[in-house]
């Protein structure tokens, strides 16, 4: 069976999905239309965190090498979030789930002091070779937890690139970056588009729009072994008014579309994303304190 291709991520005939509320399923095992893909029920872990502590550990420095010049973040998703990010010189910037430092080396080079957190080790270990001399400093750490080394009232702004889709509960989240971030800074955030995979048949399959779904897919365009990667997907309500409900007010949401590069690059890829959004990207600002 061939694999298939869909927004830049070659997806490998086998994908598992479940609900991340209990889920009653009629058969063990479920084929998608035409045999395209399989799928199965897996309950989510018992440790919510293991979704992006592992997601990324087995192929880290694979992704760190081929995700710097692979068109979809390259000429997509990457230019959109730094675009709605704006002048970032001599503000302290908080990369928050800041993988092997792409965006980290970028923003200090921009003339920011980066503070980058991931949860995954073998992503620190690369941000802090890439920025070695550069004025970034890393951490371990879980988004879907307290920030215990950060200190309140330190962010002018952050960005979070890709990764809050690995974290099941986005309110505490939230939480954390207002709590970090001094009053009027800028959050820029980018995940996986809602309706992408609710369109899909392939991963939508028993659950509604509305539930937070936990799935994972194999993952080509990374080398061998294919790295499988889990992530949840949610309704934009619940990631917008998670935001809202934490302090932070919407100020412009991106449906990027692909540079022109592209076309030249990956001419099927161009053409997907320029019919439906693979991401969004979202600016907001922390509302100033009650008085």
């Amino acid at each position: 069976m061939a694999d298939i291709c869909r927004f830049g991520v070659t997806i490998a005939p086998r994908i598992f999905i479940s609900p991340c509320r209990p889920v009653t399923f009629a058969h063990s095992r479920h084929r998608a239309p035409y045999g395209a893909v399989t799928l199965e029920p897996r309950m989510p872990s018992s440790d919510p965190a293991s979704i992006g502590r592992t997601a990324y550990a087995s192929f880290a420095e694979r992704y760190a090498e081929i995700a710097v010049t692979k068109p979809h973040n390259a000429l997509y998703e990457r230019p959109a979030t730094r675009a709605l990010l704006g002048d970032t010189a001599d503000l302290q910037v908080l990369d928050a789930g800041c993988g092997p430092g792409i965006n980290s080396a970028w923003l200090a080079g921009q003339g920011a002091t980066v503070h980058g957190i991931d949860v995954t080790p073998e992503m620190i270990v690369l941000a802090r070779k890439r920025c070695e001399g550069l004025a970034a400093r890393f951490d371990v750490q879980d988004l879907g937890e307290t920030f215990a080394t950060l200190t309140d009232n330190r962010f002018d702004a952050i960005v979070s690139a890709l990764a809050l889709d690995y974290v099941e509960d986005l309110g505490p989240t939230f939480l954390e970056f207002a709590r970090v971030a001094k009053p009027g800074a800028t959050l820029v955030w980018s995940m996986g588009h809602p309706m992408r995979d609710w369109m899909d048949e392939r991963t939508r399959r028993n659950s509604t729009y509305f539930e937070t779904t936990r799935f994972g897919m194999y993952w080509s365009g990374f080398g061998e072994p294919k790295p499988y990667v889990e992530s949840y997907r949610r309704p934009l309500a619940g990631i917008l008014n998670a935001a809202a409900e934490a302090g932070w007010q919407i100020e412009r949401m991106v449906e990027p579309l692909p540079l022109p590069e592209m076309k030249a690059v990956d001419r099927r890829l161009y053409d997907e994303l320029s019919q439906a959004p693979a991401f969004m990207c979202v600016r907001a600002r922390l509302a100033p304190p009650a008085r």
